[in-house]
Order: C-alpha cells, then structure tokens, then sequence
C-alpha cells in the first residue's frame, strides 16, 4: 500500500526532495547529466561557478536521493562517472522545462525586479 505523502505538511519527507530539486547546483546537474553519462571534471567544467566542493557534496545527496549514480572505474587516476537513474530520468523532462524556462524569461523576470526596486525606492522617499 502507498504510503500518502502531503508536501504541505510540514513535518513529511517530501520536503526534503523538494529542498533538493530547488537547489539551481542540483537542476543544472541533472539536466547536463541528461544526454548522458559525465565524468567529475566534465560536469566542473560545463557547470561554471560551481566549485569542487560544492559539486561534489551535491552529486552524493543526489546520490543519497537515487537520482544519480556514480561509477569509478579502475584507471589510474581512477575515472568517475556520474548518470542519471531510472529514477532521476522521471526528473528529466521538469528539470529541463524548469532551466530553459528561466533561460527565456530572464529579461521578463530582470524587469520585474527593476519595476518593484522602482517602486519600493519611490515608497520608501515618499514618491
């Protein structure tokens, strides 16, 4: 029997799923790994901004979650590469509606801000 999940309780799980997809590190991440499997150095380098650190912690609680897996392959150095599960395959199509929808509308988005950044100032001298 499934188990009834309620993401406006505050104290269900799913909202630690939730926290994790809402991450932008964790959405990038899945989305590259999309097309296929990626080595560490590989996601590095097409994901820019994220550090090492960052990239590693993040791709281990994807891991954790079964969105991720990770093989080593015994070369020297040791080779990693990192795929989606059958499980983060169901997150594709979200995960890429979600970043190319913020690629269309960040001009729209940018000139919300300056509106309400206007607005506020006004509000604030007393326009």
């Amino acid at each position: 029997m499934e188990r009834p999940w309620d993401v406006y309780a505050q104290a269900c799980p799913t909202r630690m799923v939730l926290d994790r997809l809402a991450d932008k590190w964790s959405v990038l991440i899945l989305d590259r790994l999309k097309p296929g499997p990626v080595r560490f150095n590989g996601l590095r380098r097409d994901i820019e901004g994220i550090s090492q650190k960052v990239l590693s912690a993040t791709l281990k609680k994807l891991e954790r979650d079964g969105l991720v897996a990770r093989e080593a392959f015994p070369t020297v150095p040791v080779t990693v590469e990192y795929s989606l599960t059958p499980l983060g395959c169901t997150l594709t199509e979200t995960v890429s509606a979600l970043a190319h929808w913020a690629e269309r509308n960040m001009e729209a988005v940018i000139e919300a801000q300056k509106a309400y950044d206007a607005a506020l100032g006004e509000a604030r001298h007393g326009g």
